[in-house]
């Protein structure tokens, strides 16, 4: 699979002439396993032979994909099902002191489909009713989702560093799935019961990006991450994409309860198929090729393997960890504000109802789901090819936010919804560029705590659900295009700090906190307990990362 070459006899004598500094012969079997990993990392590259059709880290790639697809249609199924459940037809535009519980990106969805007509009055849609809810209560059930996502994140994070990625992420999908299934039964027993459901939900699905987070960072060749990691989180894109149409079809022909029991019905299957063909790593994976094997966890190194406790102070002190946190809430903020509010914009300046022709509302993030695919393959290649990984991760994010900044400025100013409508699909599909950029950033600054460090980000990104509509609520208060032009503005200005901040603080560098100590990963292969610290030397940085 790999060669290795004089280098290695270089590596190895110039580690016994260092000898005299050792204190152990474990320090110097140690330092042997590392060069000798180093070496045949210096000079491999993926597997020759295909052992079978697909290899098995895509295949946990694409069950991913399909696994995110289903968490964001579990999502999004209430946004719609809500408006036929509820007596209520008219959705009422959130106002100042409304839009704090709406978390309006549920309830603009739901509002999105009345417009389209497609709830008229002979559709079987408005036929029996059975909740009299008011627009407020809407708020509570949808955002009630938020409160448990938001506290799952670092905790979800935490345990798929120590215990794997693999039943946490299935358990993530599962419980959501059980819990969809119950859902029609919840509704018509109690809203209370309602409500705790969707609180489930949303600490169940807050696990869902760490622990991924966590299996990548046991199934990601270096060469191959940032297209591993597009491929499965594209997902969520395609699923929202998938699931609007698809809820209000099930609805008009078969009613809403429907909607819960297809999708539950498809996340426990899902669910089934990934907690059998998935393991936590290459080595727990008995159907797994040799050669694949060996190239996984050679390209990643024998430190990969060890278990370590968390610098949590150290995490919170580092520069580039502040980066990715700044560049991911920049981003959920323009996307939450993009989401929600196209329609209401739309509708309020131009009186435009341009959901009549089809599905142009989904149009912006069908071109982000494919391009945060493509650019996961280009990032890898300008990684491999011409950049370091600091460079390709910071231009993959500038190039994303301000691309978005500059097409939201542009559709401030457009005076067509025509214009608009393509101002703001080009700036949602090129954020897509940034998927490759700072969402894999974890990965390589600290690959044994990815998952960590994945729920503390998403954690800060989850606060722009809440304020974003928040202030859209507090600006537009007559409907006027100045006051959306303000919007518009805010969100560009967001991306251009995160931008900003991310130029100059990222990192592509394995930081020196998560650096492991050589007799650690010594000991570590062979089930040993304790080490001196005196014994422990620093694992230099790989030959993929880059200087910065």
């Amino acid at each position: 699979m790999f060669r290795l070459d004089s280098r290695l006899d270089f590596h190895f004598d110039t580690s016994i002439k260092k000898m005299a500094g050792y204190k152990s012969m474990h320090q110097m079997h140690a330092c042997y396993i590392y060069t000798l990993s180093t070496a045949a990392r210096e000079n491999m590259g993926p597997p020759t032979e295909r052992a079978s059709l697909l290899p098995r880290r895509y295949v946990v790639a694409l069950l991913s994909f399909f696994g995110f697809a289903n968490i964001y249609a579990m999502r999004v199924n209430l946004s719609v099902a809500i408006v036929v459940m509820r007596n209520n037809r008219t959705v009422i535009a959130p106002n100042g002191t409304q839009i704090v519980i709406l978390l309006a990106m549920r309830l603009t969805i739901a509002r999105l489909l009345y417009h389209v007509r497609i709830f008229d009055n002979k559709s079987s849609l408005f036929q029996g009713p059975e909740f009299n809810w008011s627009s407020g209560v809407d708020g509570v059930i949808l955002g009630s989702f938020f409160y448990g996502y938001i506290l799952t994140q670092i905790i979800g994070g935490y345990l798929a560093c120590k215990h794997g990625g693999k039943r946490l992420f299935g358990l993530g999908v599962g419980v959501t799935a059980v819990v969809t299934l119950l859902t029609p039964l919840l509704a018509r027993t109690s809203i209370y019961l309602l409500v705790f459901g969707r609180i489930v939900e949303g600490l169940f699905e807050g696990v869902t990006f760490p622990a991924m987070h966590g299996i990548w960072s046991k199934w990601s060749p270096p060469e191959e991450r940032s297209r591993l990691v597009s491929i499965s989180y594209s997902g969520c894109y395609f699923g929202t994409v998938a699931a609007l149409p698809l809820c209000g079809a099930l609805a008009e022909r078969l009613g809403w309860a429907s909607i819960f029991y297809v999708f539950g019905m498809f996340g426990c299957i899902w669910t089934a198929i990934w907690m059998y063909v998935v393991a936590d790593s290459p080595s727990d994976d008995a159907k797994i090729s040799h050669q694949e094997k060996e190239y996984i966890e050679d390209s990643l190194g024998p430190a990969n393997r060890v278990k370590l406790n968390v610098p949590w102070k150290a995490m919170f002190k580092s520069l580039p960890v502040w980066a990715i946190i700044v560049a991911h809430f920049s981003e959920n903020w323009g996307f939450y504000t993009l989401l929600t509010e196209l329609p209401t914009y739309l509708d309020d300046v131009f009186g435009y109802d341009f959901l009549r022709a089809g599905l142009l509302a989904a149009l912006p993030y069908l071109a982000m789901a494919v391009i945060v695919q493509t650019s996961g393959f280009l990032a890898d290649w300008f990684r491999t090819s011409h950049l370091t990984t600091m460079q390709v991760r910071k231009l993959f994010t500038c190039l994303g936010f301000l691309t978005r900044a500059t097409f939201l400025v542009a559709a401030a100013n457009a005076s067509t919804p025509t214009a608009i409508v393509t101002c703001l699909t080009v700036a949602v599909g090129f954020g897509g560029l940034s998927y490759a950029g700072f969402s894999v950033n974890h990965l390589d600054i600290a690959p044994q705590y990815a998952s960590i460090l994945m729920g503390i980000s998403n954690t800060f990104a989850t606060f722009p659900g809440i304020l974003s509509p928040m202030v859209t609520g507090l600006i537009v208060t007559t409907g006027s295009k100045d006051e959306w032009q303000t919007i518009l503005y805010i969100a560009a200005a967001v991306y251009v700090f995160g931008a900003t901040a991310y130029a100059l603080l990222g990192s592509g560098k394995i930081q020196a906190w998560a650096m492991v100590a050589q007799e650690q990963v010594f000991l570590s292969d062979n089930d040993q307990s304790q080490t001196s610290t005196e014994d422990l030397i620093p694992v230099p940085t790989p030959r993929y990362q880059s200087t910065q």
